[in-house]
């Protein structure tokens, strides 16, 4: 479904993914304001890079975000400010943390009583989880493909909230000896999946996040 959500400096472009009715959601019992029965979590999601290329439309996000539908997650992703429709221009970080902060308060708006859950690949991992470790009603944080020797990931890092982590075994990026003593830095509750010899935005093997997510995250609460 598209979607419209007013941002700081205009409106932002954005996709929702819900829950399949071959989940046994009723949808003749939705409940109010669209919240579809059974769903289990909202979930924003933060895109790479928008610099490098990065949208709501790359295919790591794209099919993260179909794998967190699969398990019953309501998923709202968006393109940051200047990407696509989305107004306004490239903030190095600063706006798009508005824009995220603005979806997240659009997702809880349409969803008020499912859990909270963030996630973001690269960049947008760096945005969500920051984002995500700031606000209380954040519940889960999911992030792919972290840069964590270009952003300071500190505050993520020293959060106790659950952490679910997943990396390319050759990821260009961010090396997997740094990936690997970050996680082990790390505060519990935590979960790191590599994907072997995955790149950092796991050419070839997008198929396979979408399954990680899905063995990481299927039971979770």
């Amino acid at each position: 479904m598209q979607l419209e959500i007013p941002g700081p400096t205009g409106v932002l472009e954005a996709l929702l993914d819900e829950p399949s009715p071959d989940r046994g959601v009723n949808r003749e019992g939705l409940l109010e304001r669209g919240q579809p029965a059974g769903a289990r979590a909202a979930v924003v999601f933060g895109h790479p890079h928008p610099q490098m290329g990065g949208s709501m439309h790359t295919k790591v996000v794209y099919q993260a975000s179909k794998a967190l539908a699969r398990i019953g997650c309501a998923v709202v992703r968006f393109n940051f400010r200047g990407v696509g429709r989305s107004a306004g221009m490239w903030d190095e970080g600063r706006g798009e943390a508005d824009d995220f902060g603005a979806v997240l308060e659009f997702t809880r708006s349409r969803y008020p009583t499912l859990p909270l859950w963030v996630a973001g690949m690269s960049f947008g991992s760096w945005i969500a989880l920051e984002a995500g470790v700031a606000d209380a009603r954040v519940t889960t944080l999911i992030g792919i493909s972290m840069p964590t020797g270009r952003y300071d990931f500190g505050r993520i890092q020293s959060s106790t909230k659950p952490k679910f982590f997943i990396h390319g075994e050759r990821d260009e990026v961010c090396p997997l000896k740094d990936i690997r003593e970050f996680y082990a830095k790390a505060a519990d509750p935590k979960e790191l999946v590599i994907i072997d010899a995955a790149d950092h935005l796991f050419d070839g093997r997008v198929g396979e996040v979408a399954d990680a997510i899905e063995e990481l995250l299927e039971d979770w609460n």
